[in-house]
């Protein structure tokens, strides 16, 4: 039998965020990378999105394995909800900080005993028809790796996050030789992050961030707070060299900044000089001028420290007149918003912000167009397929991808739930199995079409009226006064809600007089023209639609 490669993009397709893709050869399966995205505004009281892993369902016994690029949540998020969900595979690979960060996010979920496995790159991990290969790439995480899957059809290569860094932080580019060993044998697709194809250029080392936060930060007077990723390691390590030099203490405030750095220096990622870290409750022991804090926060999530720290209501910090905030970070999109209202809170409270705009004081962890146009040249595909971005991205990855010599016939703009697939001489886009979302609310998983999530769009849109109607079926008259309520409904003054409800009341009394009309009813019709005739006057006067819920009650 011939054999057949599919790879599936479940997510990161047509959007930032939730990475996951398939890839399976007759009917075994390898998936790389298990990320969440966060929600955008107008996915009410939700707290995460996932990929929808649907396809994978009652296929625990065909996966033989799950491979993670790195550490950040879009790319590792989900897997704890994916493991629940789906079934614990034989092994889980990733680089030394990606597995010890994945390990304790499993902790936390109650989730022991999976086969977490230290793949170190250059070594190829047989698992049923696959190899799998890790290749170190720089990205703004330590131990980013690209997974190369050998198959009888040839390697692929999925470049997971990375930028072509001469001159990283640790010391150790982008693995510049292998990527050149997997063209030369003859790479059989590319699938390939997409994050800046809108970028010219070659993307800024991370080591030029360290000189620029130590400018930016000697011309501070007061207190020094630094927001940036909480798992970009090398770039709180900068900090905490540029504060060293200064002569000042650090706190790492925010939960997952200080878990992430302490794994980052058990392992030998990252280092602090004893006694310059102090807890963030003993920031206040110190004189201002002595005091860098770095905080989580740079995309301005609700629940994150500075967030907190911006509207007082951190238990630690507050800040105040003087200090110096330093976003060592830029927007995800969709993010924008939140970051903005941050920043405006901040400039209220009369302290400094500097941002990106203002100083070079960030560098993005993904390649420019340049750096894909390298990647490209190194890897010398048969075929590629972009990935990672939206879809304005994903098709300038594919210009640049033919900017380079592939044929235009070789390149494969897909989207999340539909396949490409390979066979010995040909490849195409296969039928769409289905990729959507799913929603994480507190601990319960549901569609983005839930019935409960159309409920909290209707009440923050137009609130809600609730309606008591007493009736005695005895005797099929109404035995009591309706009730109505209002929760959330906007009125004109004080005079017009009274007159609507007296209103209401009038309508709602004829409308029960109707049904009853001498017999008894059933209460759930009396509730259905209870609903309609209050729905239509408050249409009909306010030009709102609020949920309206009747309650017949029964003596």
């Amino acid at each position: 039998m011939s054999s057949k490669l599919r790879i599936l993009p479940l997510g990161g397709l047509g959007e930032i965020g939730k990475n996951m893709t398939v890839v399976e050869l007759n009917d075994r399966i390898v998936i790389v990378d298990t990320g969440l995205m966060f929600p955008t505004a107008e996915m009410l009281g939700i707290d995460l999105v996932l990929p929808d892993f649907s396809y994978l369902r009652d296929r625990l016994d065909d996966i033989e394995a799950i491979v993670l690029t790195h550490g950040h949540e879009d790319h590792v998020g989900a897997l704890p909800y994916v493991l629940r969900e789906i079934g614990i595979p034989p092994a889980i690979y990733g680089g030394r900080l990606t597995i010890g960060m994945v390990r304790s996010k499993l902790e936390e979920h109650k989730l022991r005993d999976v086969p977490l496995r230290d793949l170190s790159p250059g070594t190829i991990e047989e698992a049923g028809p696959f190899g799998i290969e890790m290749v170190h790439m720089s990205h703004s995480i330590p131990d980013a790796c690209a997974v190369a899957i050998h198959t009888d059809l040839g390697p692929i290569l999925l470049t997971g996050d990375y930028k072509f860094d001469q001159t990283p932080v640790d010391g150790q580019p982008a693995d510049f030789a292998r990527l050149a060993e997997l063209g030369s044998e003859g790479l059989l697709c590319l699938c390939g992050d997409s994050t800046n194809a809108d970028r010219p250029g070659v993307a800024t080392s991370e080591s030029s961030v360290g000189p620029a936060l130590l400018e930016t930060f000697s011309r501070a007077e007061g207190r020094i707070i630094v927001t940036c990723f909480a798992s970009n390691v090398h770039r709180v390590q900068q900090v905490v060299d540029a504060a060293e030099r200064l002569g000042r203490k650090v706190a790492l405030v925010g939960r997952s900044m200080r878990k992430n750095f302490n794994i980052a220096s058990n392992l030998g990622l990252a280092s602090a000089p004893d006694g310059i870290l102090i807890q963030p409750r003993e920031i206040e022991d110190y004189p201002d001028d002595e005091v860098i804090a770095i905080s989580t926060g740079s995309q301005g999530e609700p629940l994150s420290a500075l967030r907190r720290m911006a509207h007082g209501d951190h238990r630690d910090v507050e800040l105040h007149s003087g200090d110096t905030v330093v976003f060592s970070a830029t927007p995800v999109p969709g993010n924008e918003r939140s970051v903005n209202e941050t920043i405006d809170r901040i400039f209220e409270i009369g302290a400094r912000v500097i941002t990106a705009a203002d100083a070079p004081i960030h560098a993005s962890g993904h390649g420019y167009q340049e750096d894909m146009k390298l990647m490209l040249n190194l890897t010398r595909p048969k075929y590629v397929m972009p990935m990672h971005g939206d879809y304005k991205r994903l098709r300038l990855h594919a210009g640049l991808a033919e900017a380079v010599g592939i044929e235009r016939e070789r390149i494969f703009q897909s989207r999340n739930g539909v396949p490409l697939e390979i066979t010995a001489g040909n490849a195409r886009l296969g039928d769409d199995v289905g990729a959507g979302m799913i929603f994480v609310d507190g601990l319960e998983l549901g569609e983005p079409d839930d019935a409960a999530l159309r409920d909290r769009r209707t009440l923050s849109a137009d609130g809600v009226v609730i309606v008591a109607v007493t009736v005695s079926f005895e005797d099929s008259e109404i035995a009591a006064d309706p009730e109505i309520a209002f929760r959330g409904v906007p009125f004109g003054d004080d005079e017009d809600s009274e007159r609507l409800l007296e209103e209401l009341a009038d309508a709602v009394e004829e409308a029960v007089e109707d049904a009853l009309d001498g017999k008894a009813r059933e209460p759930a019709l009396i509730r259905k023209d209870v609903h309609d005739v209050v729905a239509k006057l408050i249409d009909k006067r306010l030009r709102r639609r609020p949920m309206v819920l009747p309650v017949v009650v029964e003596v």
